[in-house]
């Protein structure tokens, strides 16, 4: 016979949250979509749970809880082919509490975090990859081919490439355009290169609102569908390597490093909040044959004479 737990036993090994962690938690979730949501979410289910394991409301805890919660879980999972510290979620949460003013300091202000990996470990496809997925796409159906430019021409996330509407298309000085919502809900416009518009047109048809892409059942098509477009055009295009929406985005962001676009702007085109994840993409950036010390004596010789 199981005997039930009372009620007052139940409220003090597991405390309600306030109305403004409740406020907290919602608000910070409600800034990220798709994968990235569900991981911070994820973490975000870890780090309560240990809190009310140990009859800690969220506002309550301290820096040496923190640091507890970090050693006793690892803190750690899987977030794009890194160790990616569940910890930086949980800083995040609370630095989001503290700009709302729902908390008076972060108990993570001053926690140490682990050293995160800035090399890319991800698969890379090289240019002449990159062009004969490009060719490939061109030779399949018109949805698969604005997916696979927007991807790769772009290097727009898989959530946001499907998250596109007809009615964010757009023109703005003679650039066709697309408006998106980037991660942490930032709106930007972006322009489009010729064939990846001529490629969206042809998608949508005659259609005038709703999804850009949609799934043979007629609903907007999520990233589950969206990898399999990508792996079978990278099959069409007789590469071996396991492709998915991230390597094109990944291959985009490579091949503008490679042509010599700033790393400003690459940065600013893929959304990255910090340069050093735009660096690691950097391919030649160990080659001395990029070195700044040849490009200042050559500004400077001009003066030296």
């Amino acid at each position: 016979m199981i005997t039930a737990v009372p009620t007052t036993v139940l409220a003090t090994i597991q405390p309600a949250f306030t109305d403004a962690e409740r406020l907290a938690l919602a608000g910070f979730l409600a800034g990220y979509r798709g994968l990235t949501r569900e991981m911070y979410a994820l973490d975000l289910r870890q780090f309560t749970g240990w809190c009310r394991a140990r009859s800690l409301n969220l506002f309550a805890v301290r820096r040496a809880d923190i640091e507890s919660f970090a050693r006793e879980t690892g803190g750690q999972r899987p977030r794009s082919g890194d160790r990616h510290p569940a910890a930086v979620t949980i800083a995040g949460f609370y630095k989001y509490a503290v700009e709302e003013e729902l908390l008076d300091h972060s108990p993570t202000a001053h926690v140490r975090r682990p050293r995160v990996d800035y090399e890319s470990h991800a698969v890379a496809l090289d240019r002449n990859e990159l062009g004969a997925l490009l060719v490939a796409a061109g030779l399949g159906p018109p949805c698969e081919h604005a997916l696979i430019s927007l991807l790769a021409l772009n290097g727009l996330r898989v959530s946001e490439a499907t998250g596109t509407d007809i009615e964010q298309l757009g023109l703005e000085r003679g650039h066709r355009t697309l408006t998106i919502t980037r991660k942490g809900g930032k709106v930007v416009t972006i322009p489009l290169a010729p064939r990846t518009a001529r490629a969206i047109d042809l998608a949508f048809g005659d259609r005038t609102d709703g999804p850009v892409f949609l799934a043979a059942d007629g609903r907007r098509l999520d990233r589950h569908g969206a990898g399999r477009i990508v792996r079978m055009t990278a099959r069409r295009a007789c590469i071996a390597k396991a492709v998915t929406p991230h390597t094109l985005r990944h291959a985009f962001i490579t091949a503008a490093l490679d042509a010599g676009v700033p790393l400003r702007d690459v940065q600013e085109a893929a959304s990255h909040a910090d340069p050093r994840t735009t660096m690691r993409y950097d391919r030649a950036r160990g080659s001395l044959d990029r070195h700044a010390t040849y490009i200042v004596a050559a500004y400077v010789a001009g003066a030296a004479r």
